[in-house]
């Protein structure tokens, strides 16, 4: 994981406590995780557009 290890991670968390307090951290880690939602499913529709694409093409073709 982009050789980032247990400790890096435990000095990072510890950094982002300091700078965000406790009490910022469930909101910080609900908007991550919003975002990461967001992204999937953003890469999702897009294969799924790209395979309608595809099947709009080889009808076109035939």
């Amino acid at each position: 994981m982009f050789g980032i290890g247990i400790p890096e991670l435990v000095i990072i968390l510890i950094i982002i406590l300091i700078i965000f307090g406790a009490g910022k951290l469930p909101e910080i880690g609900a908007g991550l995780g919003k975002g990461i939602k967001n992204f999937k499913k953003a890469t999702i529709e897009e294969d799924s557009e790209k395979e309608k694409q595809e099947k709009i093409e080889d009808k076109k073709d035939s």
